[in-house]
This record gives structure tokens, C-alpha cells and sequence, in this order.
């Protein structure tokens, strides 16, 4: 009896994996059946069982499962396209009655000069300044949206600067990173993610140069540098005099390499979501 009850044994541990897969199946197809029985859609519910099945299917091989899986998920992505509608919807309502110009479509909408991207799924959104996120992603309420939206229009699109006093800046960054190389680059060209940072660190005070530290460090945003080249570019302020002699700073546009990399190029907006992306800066 000890060799019969071995090999039923054997068989038993065998199937329990396929039992388990089938159980946990199961559950998953019921609790998407109570969603789909309901009248109306819920997204984010839909969502969250669609996960829960596909992965508990995964080790289930029948053509009957797998077709109500991608049945399912059809209406999922529907009701979640949906969502982002009418919360699209809302929003556009809320700003065109205050004035301002809605374009586009979910998941990216623009909105004067910034850009609104909605991740349903996550149930948050984020403003964009180009292609610089602006802060985090925040919770998709429309007064939490509308609160952020009208603190990047006053810090970022109401931007003021001394246009003058950042050219100067610019000129001393590109000349700081000219005498750190033993050989001046071709053209004078220096990478504009390197003056950024160079000017960075030109904007420290004596506090921080005593005692480096993030508590010390006066942080310049990469958002409002790239918001403050486009003042420059929109106002034509791009020349200085130095000893009497008229320089001016060109920026270079990026090659498709540099453009995939955000340490070897900058994106400068024309609008919401049009745009240039550019690598370097040398002064003429």
C-alpha cells in the first residue's frame, strides 16, 4: 500500500499547482462578471479585476478564456477612455469659462503654453512646460488640477527676469566652461545642459561654498531655465557688449542622438507642444 499511496501522492502534487491556477482563475472571471453585470461601466474597478485576471490566466491554456480576457479588456480600455472624457470634458468646461484656450485630446491636452497629461489609470494628472514636468503627478480632481494649473501659469507662463543681467549669466557660464577644457571646443560650442548646470552653481552664494549641503543649495529649476531661454529667444535679447565688442549667443539645434537624451539636449517650446530640441550655445 506504501508504493500506491506514493504514486497517488505524486499525481496529487502534480495537479494542486493546476488546481490553484484554476481556482484563482476562477475568482478572477467572477469578480469581472459582477462588473460586467452592472449597468454602467465602472473604469477603475474594471481595471484593477483586468489585472487580477490576466495575471491569474496566465498559466491557463483554453481559447474560451482567453477570448473573454481580451473581450474584457476592450471594455475596460472603453470605459477608462471614457473616463478621461468626460473629466476632459469638465476641465475644458472650467477653463474656456474662464478664458482660456483648451486644444487636443486624452490623454494630452494643451492649455495655453502648458500641457496637461492625464494617466486614468493611475487617476492622476501632470502639467508640463514643454517636455518639463512641472512638480508631481497629482490626484484627478478637477479643483486639485484647476489649484495647480493657476500656480505654473503665475511661476512658470508670468515669468518676469532681468533679460539683461541673464545674458551676462549665460556669457559667464559659457566662459567658466571654456577655461575648464585645455583645448576651446569647436566653434566655442558648449552642451546647454552643461551652462545650465555651470550656471547653477555661479548662483551660489558664500553660505553654500562654507557649508555644502541641500539646505544650503539655492536650486534653480531646469523648467524656469528653459521658460527663461524662451523670454530671451521671444524678446530677441541675446547680445551683450564685452570690452566694447557686441557678442551674441547661438544655440545649436540637437541631432536625433542628442535629442533622445535629456542630459545631452533641451527641449525649448513653441507653444504647448510644439518645439525644437536644442544641444549647445557659443557666443559670436
Amino acid at each position: 500500500m506504501e508504493e500506491l499511496f506514493n504514486q497517488l501522492q505524486t499525481a496529487h502534487q502534480s495537479l494542486e499547482p493546476q488546481f490553484k491556477t484554476l481556482r484563482q482563475s476562477m475568482n478572477a472571471l467572477k469578480a469581472a462578471m459582477r462588473l460586467a453585470a452592472e449597468e454602467k461601466a465602472d473604469a477603475l474597478p474594471m481595471q484593477k479585476a483586468l489585472t487580477k485576471l490576466e495575471a491569474a490566466a496566465a498559466g491557463v491554456d483554453d481559447e474560451g478564456l482567453e477570448a473573454a480576457i481580451r473581450a474584457f479588456a476592450a471594455a475596460t480600455q472603453g470605459a477608462l477612455d471614457d473616463l478621461a472624457f468626460d473629466f476632459a470634458r469638465d476641465l475644458r468646461d472650467e477653463l474656456t469659462a474662464r478664458g482660456e484656450t483648451v486644444e487636443g485630446r486624452p490623454p494630452t491636452l494643451a492649455v495655453g503654453l502648458l500641457t496637461l497629461m492625464i494617466d486614468v489609470t493611475a487617476r492622476k494628472g501632470q502639467w508640463y512646460y514643454g517636455k518639463e514636468a512641472l512638480g508631481r503627478p497629482i490626484p484627478l480632481s478637477l479643483g486639485g488640477i484647476l489649484k495647480a494649473h493657476d500656480r505654473e501659469v503665475k511661476r512658470i507662463v508670468n515669468r518676469t527676469i532681468d533679460v539683461e543681467a541673464l545674458v551676462r549669466e549665460l556669457f559667464q557660464a559659457w566662459q567658466d566652461a571654456i577655461a575648464k577644457r585645455d583645448r576651446r571646443p569647436a566653434g566655442g560650442r558648449i552642451n546647454l545642459v552643461e551652462i545650465y548646470a555651470q550656471l547653477t552653481l555661479n548662483r551660489q552664494n558664500a553660505r553654500f561654498w562654507n557649508a555644502p549641503s541641500r539646505s544650503t543649495f539655492k536650486d534653480y529649476e531646469r523648467p524656469l531655465f528653459v521658460r527663461d531661454l524662451v523670454i530671451l529667444r521671444e524678446q530677441q535679447s541675446t547680445s551683450l557688449s564685452v570690452d566694447g565688442e557686441l557678442r551674441r549667443f547661438r544655440l545649436g539645434v540637437a541631432t536625433k542622438s542628442q535629442a533622445e537624451q535629456a542630459s545631452r539636449s533641451i527641449w525649448l517650446p513653441d507653444g504647448a507642444l510644439d518645439g525644437q530640441f536644442y544641444s549647445d550655445i557659443t557666443f559670436d
